[in-house]
């Protein structure tokens, strides 16, 4: 271990917190609980802010794979301050191979992507593409988020989306968290793939699932949306 990476941990152990530890260890159930230190996100993000000034930030990208689940997050949040597009691109293509948990994945949104969009929708196409969890699961997030509006909707984004299948849980539950906000933003052109049943089955009732809980979408839409459940088999093929 570098003295950069012993430098991080003792600071990071620093901010720990015992009870948030405990809390947090529950939410991410792939993470063994002794990766995880403890640190509140906002916490974590004021470190990230001062951290991103040190000499040895370039050093600390480097050191993958980092042993804590902190770290991680703290590379994520550095990712996110890049002011450069390729730069970051670069930087995010050598951190998700690394990514192993659900919440580093949603965590990270860097700002320079807002500017960059129509640059960045071929490397989503590439990340949707993956064999990886989690870089699967981090290009339909920056879909979802950064394409949903209008006037930068198209047909075509649900479309990619609607094409991956998977086995893996996370990249499914994922694809309903996507249908559900193009619904409640996109309600027209995504409820045809609602209602001709063009997603599998559990993928299907879980975009239902959270659509109708969500307090964009209106009463009788919800209705109508929890009319074309579709009954599942016991065996539903998906991986947790």
């Amino acid at each position: 271990m570098s003295s950069v990476e012993t430098e991080v941990r003792e600071a990071l152990y620093a901010l720990g917190d015992p009870e948030y530890k405990k809390f947090h260890s529950g939410l991410i159930p792939n993470i063994a609980p002794e990766r995880i230190i403890g640190v509140r996100t906002p916490a974590l993000r004021k470190f990230a802010k001062e951290f991103a000034k040190s000499e040895h930030v370039a050093e600390f990208l480097q050191a993958l794979p980092h042993a804590s689940y902190e770290e991680n997050n703290l590379h994520g949040f550095l990712i996110e301050g890049m002011k450069e597009y390729d730069t970051c691109i670069a930087a995010l293509n050598d951190f998700l191979p690394w990514v192993d948990n659900w919440a580093t994945c949603d965590m990270v949104s860097p700002k320079v992507f807002k500017k960059n969009r129509e640059k960045l929708i071929g490397q989503i196409r590439i990340w949707m593409a993956s064999d990886h969890t989690y870089t699967i699961r981090f290009g339909i997030g920056m879909l979802m988020r950064l394409y949903l509006d209008d006037g930068v909707f198209t047909a075509q984004y649900p479309q990619m989306v609607a094409d991956i299948r998977s086995q893996e849980y996370y990249v499914n539950m994922m694809i309903a968290w996507y249908f559900a906000t193009a619904l409640a933003k996109q309600y027209e052109t995504v409820l045809p793939y609602v209602e001709e049943r063009r997603l599998p089955v559990w993928v299907h009732n879980k975009t239902i699932q959270k659509a109708v809980e969500s307090s964009r979408i209106t009463k009788e839409a919800k209705a109508y949306l929890r009319s074309l459940r579709i009954k599942e088999k016991k065996q539903t093929g998906i991986s947790g």
